[in-house]
């Protein structure tokens, strides 16, 4: 089984999350932010990647540092329970649509970490979260994993569909790209024959 987990401690959030990547979907998410854990429980529904994640964050400052911290430490258990990358799919795509929503997320576990956003709202919070934050949230965990990340949001009119369609379609891109490919017969899918670890620079 491919699992990780992580426990850590700062002046700003004290974080436990653990992953297993060839689970089912199984997800314990807390946060503190109750738009954010339905995000993070979207994504491992719908990636079937099992995820814990328990934050207890300075929300008395704002929602930036568990936001960041949940996007990070997600990443870091991902890239870990990876290991050398070896047999994965590596890219993943997927359309996702909610309703009059429709999103477009395409990505690669290359190891270099880059986000293309294209995705706007028309409101400044969805429930107690505010919105400027979930480019920061794909931003970390693109970081954090070293993906290659492209989010656009093709049209969509209501803001909790499009977001929620996005995280969607990141799940679904994210099981295409982490899965076990048997015709690859182990191999690091790559001419070079390895991936990065990702970076947090």
């Amino acid at each position: 089984m491919r699992t990780a987990r992580i426990a850590r401690k700062t002046h700003e959030t004290e974080i436990e999350v653990e992953v297993n990547l060839d689970g089912t979907g199984a997800y314990a998410v807390s946060t503190g932010i109750g738009f954010l854990d339905h995000m993070i429980e979207q994504f491992s529904r719908h990636s079937l990647i099992d995820i814990t994640c328990r934050i207890k964050g300075d929300l008395h400052v704002d929602q930036h540092h568990t936001t960041e911290d949940s996007a990070i430490a997600i990443g870091q258990c991902i890239v870990q329970a990876l290991g050398d990358k070896a047999g994965i799919g590596r890219y993943g795509e997927a359309h996702s649509a909610m309703d009059e929503a429709l999103s477009r997320v395409v990505l690669d576990i290359s190891g270099r970490p880059w986000l293309v956003w294209n995705a706007k709202f028309t409101q400044e919070r969805l429930g107690e979260m505010d919105t400027e934050l979930f480019e920061h949230w794909f931003h970390s965990i693109a970081q954090a994993v070293g993906i290659t990340l492209h989010v656009e949001q093709l049209y969509g009119t209501n803001n909790h569909h499009v977001i929620e369609g996005i995280f969607k379609g990141f799940a679904r891109a994210m099981r295409q790209a982490v899965e076990l490919d048997a015709r690859k017969g182990g191999a690091v899918p790559s001419t070079k024959g390895v991936l990065g670890e990702g970076s947090l620079v």
